[in-house]
């Protein structure tokens, strides 16, 4: 027998036909995640209007529902280095779907934030586990690549819950909150049956012992992109043993400590912008740059972002990809902070969509292969809740910070980036090409 690894494995598929079924899956709950997350900014007015509350007050929903990110990404991250990716993703794409749906029903508002709690729970949960489970499907070369291009369904969520916002507004609803909270939770409901469908990741059961499962995975995708599986003289064995360890051991204390804090610079600076964001623009704006319409124009600015993340986390490598579109994301809030006229306002909204989703990219590309397989999950798992952290913190902060002038608080954002930026020259390992541990 001659043995192989599920890395060697992987490398003889290469990324093909299975990959592109597995992302689109994934792609489409990641896409449901991204609406239900940026609901937040889209739906505050109109449920102001609807249960006679202020903004502030409304944004209370956005709170509960990061809390429940918060705690979801915790716990879910951890379930599943224990007991499999695809059991809590089943689970928690379920729950999305359902207290999703039972939103847009809400009677009353104390009724909705619970809603949203439990939705925020599952959601919290969903994210980490998709990137770490899509990254055990892919082989080093190609991985960075398309772990950035699944980040990219980020930015078609945030298209369609803008086209939605904008087109309820048009409409002139009442209740357009209810609408956008339908429209969120539909791929969900599709995305349930499409998850049934997707086998565990064969890293996590060959180090859990069930090397015939494992087998039968890697033969699928070898068959599904060559036409031939593993030969009968090829023994999948797993990597080397490693030890279990925590995310702070010694051994990963210092690359946890710093990816994990700039999780949580980067998360508060992204969702204090895009939480006031919608909100202003659809009101006030500043001259020509307000509207919905113009908020569309912001999405689509992610696109190019994300392109040119999946080229530079390959070609440059993560760590200065990531670097650099850090560098981008605070100089376009400086740009805002300077900016004397529409125009050059308008032109550092797109900067700064373009360079913050790209720094997303780059971020979920980098993230997971810095874990072991033990602690892949976990460790996504703390950087989401990082992130929620982040995103719980934005809104209450935005409420103070902004009486005080919004060039103060875009101010302070670009100061969190250029943080995250000098943070991220301090991790000491670059995964470009790298295996999977």
């Amino acid at each position: 027998m001659r043995p192989i690894t599920v890395d060697e494995a992987l490398d003889r598929a290469g990324a093909g036909r299975y990959q592109r079924r597995l992302i689109g899956v994934f792609g489409l709950v990641w896409a449901a995640d991204a609406m239900q997350v940026l609901a937040v900014g889209f739906t505050a007015a109109s449920i102001a209007a609807s249960f006679g509350l202020t903004i502030p007050e409304a944004l209370q929903t956005g709170t509960l529902f990061f809390l429940g990110m918060f705690l979801g990404a915790m716990g879910f991250g951890r379930l599943a280095d224990r007991i499999g990716r695809r059991n809590v993703l089943i689970v928690t794409v379920s729950c999305d779907a359902l207290f999703g749906l039972l939103s847009v029903f809400a009677p009353d508002f104390t009724i909705l934030l619970i809603l949203r709690f439990l939705t925020g729970i599952a959601v919290g949960g969903t994210l980490p586990v998709d990137y770490a489970m899509m990254s055990e499907f892919l082989p080093a070369k190609n991985r960075g690549r398309w772990l950035v291009a699944l980040e990219g369904f980020w930015a078609i969520g945030t298209l369609i819950v803008a086209l939605t916002a904008w087109a309820a507004s048009a409409a002139g609803m009442t209740d357009a909150w209810r609408l956008i909270f339908a429209v969120t939770a539909l791929p969900a409901l599709v995305g349930i049956g499409m998850r049934l469908l997707i086998p565990e990741s064969p890293i996590y059961l060959l180090r859990t012992g069930r090397g015939e499962e494992a087998r039968e995975v890697i033969n699928r995708i070898l068959t599904v992109n060559n036409g031939r599986g593993l030969a009968d003289y090829e023994e999948l064995t797993p990597p080397p043993a490693v030890p279990r360890e925590g995310i702070f051991s010694p051994a990963l204390r210092r690359t946890s400590t710093v990816i994990l804090a700039i999780w949580f610079l980067v998360s508060v600076s992204y969702y204090g912008i895009f939480t006031w964001m919608p909100a202003k623009l659809a009101s006030e704006g500043f001259g020509f740059v307000r509207g919905y319409g113009f908020l569309v124009l912001v999405a689509l600015a992610q696109l190019p972002g994300y392109a040119l993340a999946a080229y530079g986390v390959e070609k440059w490598g993560r760590k200065p990809t990531l670097t650099g579109f850090c560098i981008l994301s605070a100089a376009g809030c400086l740009l805002f902070v300077l900016a004397s006229g529409p125009v050059v306002i308008g032109a550092s909204l797109l900067i700064m969509s373009f360079a913050l989703l790209g720094t997303w990219g780059a971020l979920y590309a980098y993230t997971p292969e810095l874990f072991p397989t033990r602690s892949r999950a976990t460790g996504m798992g703390a950087a989401g809740a990082m992130a929620r952290l982040g995103g719980l913190l934005a809104p209450s902060a935005m409420v103070y910070v902004v009486s005080h002038g919004f060039g103060l608080t875009i101010g302070i954002f670009a100061a969190l980036l250029a943080l995250a930026a000098v943070a991220s020259t301090m991790i000491r390992v670059e995964t470009k090409d790298v295996s999977l541990s």
